[in-house]
């Protein structure tokens, strides 16, 4: 069966709870974005040996992300208390041996020695059967699947909101480029009195130039005032991150790689820019590219 790829988060979270003979228990799983994969699980006493499998089975799933998981478990506290059989032994062979020793006096009572300090106890994991134990252990497994189902879920629903916000800048960015490439598309006069302006300042300086260093001048001068090829690489990288937004699954590392690439490209344009307007484009293209850049770093 084909399923249509989601663009996911890596922030979310995500809560399940149950109960099992008065014992209640509560996963909390939470994520933020992170450079690559990495899970942390506070675990209570007793349950430390599911630490590993527990993460092998979010680390299937999840992809990147920092994730933070805590399960509490609480026990009901009625009627957990219990004897300790060991001090109430010791209790009641010195109240033996006094009631001997003293004229009259009568044998213990049980409920009298149950009260001594110490001879009650709280009840512990240790008290519990370890029939109980393996149930506890597999509601608590099931329910970090039923929590991991729904931080999948709510990464999946930022992620959504994400591509909307990441299509509409890539939007204002091929806006901008567009405008960008208008106004270049005007400039060879700016280009031309800057070059012969610049021209007659390599000749003044030095009357006997060579007529070849004087092309090589004017060529360089040219290259660099072009700004052509910025703009097409511009326009290359917007459709590549528009295919990356289609493709959705895990393209959250190829995303971040080509707003290097987008700041690259936006940078020299304002670098080799002759013109105001087209200056003042620039640096609405590099706040727009920066706005994408922080949105797609919390991409999956």
């Amino acid at each position: 069966m084909n399923h249509t790829p989601i663009l996911a988060s890596m922030t979310g979270f995500a809560r399940a709870q149950g109960e099992l003979n008065a014992i209640s228990w509560v996963w909390e799983l939470r994520s933020v974005n992170g450079r690559g994969l990495d899970i942390k699980l506070r675990l209570p006493p007793g349950m430390d040996a599911l630490e590993a499998s527990l993460r092998e089975s979010a680390a299937k799933i999840l992809k990147r992300g920092n994730v933070s998981g805590t399960l509490t478990i609480k026990r009901d506290a009625v009627g957990g208390m219990t004897a300790d059989l060991a001090a109430l032994e010791r209790m009641k062979d010195l109240a033996i041996e006094l009631a001997d020793h003293i004229p009259g006096a009568l044998p213990p009572r049980a409920e009298l020695l149950l009260a001594l300090p110490g001879v009650m106890r709280p009840i512990s994991t240790l008290d519990e059967p370890e029939e109980l134990k393996a149930e506890l252990q597999d509601a608590v497994e099931n329910g970090f699947a039923e929590a991991l189902a729904g931080l999948v879920a709510s990464r999946a629903a930022e992620g959504a909101r994400l591509a909307g916000i990441v299509t509409a800048l890539l939007d204002e960015v091929a806006s901008l480029h567009a405008a960008a490439a208008l106004e270049a598309a005007t400039q060879p006069a700016l280009h031309i009195a800057r070059l012969k302006a610049q021209l007659a300042e390599i000749i003044g300086s030095t009357p006997n130039l060579p007529d070849e260093r004087i092309a090589q001048e004017v060529a360089l001068l040219a290259t660099k005032s072009d700004v052509r090829e910025e703009l097409d690489r511009l326009t290359a990288h917007i459709s590549a991150a528009r295919a990356l937004l289609a493709e959705a699954a895990n393209v959250g590392r190829k995303l971040d790689f080509l707003m290097q690439e987008f700041n690259r490209e936006v940078n020299t344009l304002c670098s080799k820019s002759a013109s105001l307007p087209l200056t003042a484009i620039g640096l609405k293209l590099k706040a727009a590219v920066e706005q994408l850049r922080e949105q797609v770093a919390n991409i999956e």
